[in-house]
């Protein structure tokens, strides 16, 4: 466990616990659960979630489980199942033989289903999943702004016999009726004010194929009825989900006190919203589809695998988690705090190293053409432990294209015909002269070099305020960079101006693939996953699409941290 994860949960979650403690409920212990559904990737929201959860067993010393919530065929993948585990893994919980399925179940719920139906408290229904949404009812609005929902009306398969109903229902698990000819519904209350007790759906029939208990079963729970008993079989004392379950705890407690088994506490917390991302599986699942994104791990999406493979680190996503704390209230987070967290670890945990982006090639003219050496370079002025690596330096270089300027103001401070700048870790140069080719772009620099400073310092403590980063032309290593920004223009993705759609604010810049990056020789010999400091360009992280011969980097991060001026102007 890493040690970002003991963020401590807020203060109604703690209360609600601490008082059942007091209290001697569920016999002084502390059991939770996550329950992610195998129907996608993870996202950020999800590790929000895992930290609530897995943080509350851990700050009172209980347990915690991983619980697939796979009830529903249709959507779901053994594919999906391991990529959730990883990315758990990722973030350093580890459930060790706590996992457990709702599949495991599907026989004791079948039981228990039975009970209701021998208690009068459930029926099998022939209406359709339209006709049930109608008989529901729903919620209007008066002319004075006021919430109304009329009463709903009675399924007139409602009042068949517990014998008929058993008969039914046992006929539906045996396959003899078709998909969506029938449901198990409880017998609730069809005028009830919240329209999840307006008889719910328990159980539907889906002949489809499911990924562990392949075709056993063509009759599934709905989640609300998985839910809530799943929580009881496992022993779990407090279900902490987010706020869309508020309306479903009325039917959470419904089902276990009807069965009168271990009632578990349901808690509900506001969910993580963070601007300019949508973390809707539905919408991650459909810019896949379309092809606005790779995949699921595409580095310009919200999910862990995502934010993995563009770089980021399982404490950043931790100390965001902690930052933005738990309210009872859904709210939104500027994405530029989470960028914040990462700037903060990776400044004392990553690397640095040169590379160039757009080059512009350097001729030292009065330095040796045959000649090589290698300089000292400082591998994380943060970490006085990380050491120094060699950096070859030769004749021709490389240099970044925005860091000279033919016709230079006076405050641009790097380098310009005449004027003498520092390269990184080297020597001072002079542009004497600038070729260009046949359309006027400019191909070269022929500049001089001063022997004397060498490491960047000159001994007759002559001043440059210019310091530029650079590689040698002759050693350095082809690389492909990746430039990611935000996927979408506005902070709100999914509000889209009058006659537009949410796609309209997909960002079309959202990715700039660099082909000729060049970068020093030691980038050459590391492997997918490291993260660095490409020195004053960004956060890199090498991509898995790299080969030893062609390196890919993605950038996590720029340096620039916006948050911080945007938390100055909040204060």
């Amino acid at each position: 466990m890493t040690e970002c994860s003991k963020n401590k949960p807020s203060d109604f979650i703690r209360e609600a616990v601490e008082a059942d403690l007091k209290d001697g409920r569920f016999g002084g212990v502390v059991h939770t659960r996550f329950p992610p559904e195998p129907n996608g990737y993870l996202h950020i929201g999800h590790a929000k979630a895992m930290s609530i959860s897995f943080g509350i067993a851990e700050e009172y010393g209980g347990l915690y489980n991983l619980r697939f919530d796979d009830t529903n065929p249709s959507a779901e993948k053994s594919e999906y199942v391991e990529a959730i585990k990883e990315d758990i893994r990722w973030l350093g919980y580890d459930w060790e033989d706590r996992l457990f399925y709702a599949s495991d179940y599907f026989e004791k719920l079948y039981d228990w289903a039975l009970v209701l139906i021998k208690k009068g408290k459930a029926y099998v229904c022939d209406l359709s999943d339209d006709e049930i949404r109608k008989y529901r009812g729903t919620t209007v609005f008066s002319k004075d702004g006021r919430r109304i929902t009329p009463p709903g009306k009675d399924s007139p398969y409602r009042n068949r016999s517990v014998k008929e109903n058993l008969d039914l229902f046992s006929r539906m698990r045996a396959g003899e009726f078709p998909d969506g000819a029938k449901t198990l519904r409880a017998k609730i209350d069809m005028s009830h004010p919240n329209l999840n007790m307006r008889d719910p759906v328990m159980y539907r029939i889906m002949h489809a194929e499911h990924h562990r208990t392949g075709k056993k079963w063509c009759i599934y729970p709905m989640y609300d009825w998985a839910h809530g008993q799943s929580d009881s079989i496992e022993g779990i004392t407090h279900s902490i989900c987010d706020i869309s379950f508020e309306n479903h705890r009325p039917l959470y407690d419904w089902f276990l006190d009807r069965l009168e088994v271990h009632h578990p506490r349901q808690i509900e917390f506001g969910r993580l919203n963070i601007t300019y991302t949508v973390t809707s599986k539905r919408i991650l699942r459909q810019l896949i589809e379309e092809g606005t994104v790779e995949g699921w791990d595409d580095p310009r999406l919200p999910t862990l695998c995502g934010l993995r493979r563009r770089g980021y680190t399982p404490e950043s996503i931790h100390e965001f988690c902690k930052r933005t704390g738990i309210s009872k209230n859904e709210g939104t987070v500027e994405i530029q705090l989470l960028e914040h967290c990462l700037r903060e670890h990776l400044n004392l945990a990553a690397p640095r190293h040169l590379a160039v982006l757009d080059p512009l090639k350097v001729i030292i003219t009065n330095y040796p053409e045959d000649k090589e050496e290698d300089l000292d370079a400082v591998n994380n002025p943060e970490d006085e432990n990380a050491g120094k690596r060699k950096i070859p330096f030769s004749r021709e270089l490389y240099i970044e294209r925005e860091d000279f300027m033919e016709e230079a103001p006076k405050k641009f401070y790097r380098l310009a015909p005449g004027r003498e700048v520092r390269l990184r870790y080297a020597y001072f140069i002079t542009c004497r002269e600038v070729i260009k080719d046949e359309s006027g772009r400019i191909t070269e620099l022929h500049c001089t070099y001063d022997p004397k400073t060498r490491g960047g310092d000159s001994p007759d403590g002559r001043k440059v305020k210019g310091t530029i980063h650079w590689v040698s032309a002759r050693h350095a290593v082809k690389a492909e960079a990746r430039l990611y920004e935000h996927l979408f223009t506005k902070e709100s993705p999914m509000d889209a101006e009058e006659g537009k759609e949410w796609k309209d604010n997909i960002n079309k810049s959202s990715l700039k693939v660099i082909k000729e990056a060049f970068v020093e020789p030691a980038l050459a010999r590391v492997n997918p996953g490291y993260r660095c400091q490409f020195e004053r360009l960004g956060y890199f992280c090498m991509d898995p699409d790299s080969r030893p011969d062609s390196p890919v980097f993605n950038r996590i991060v720029p340096l620039r941290d916006s948050w911080k001026k945007i938390h100055a102007r909040g204060k």
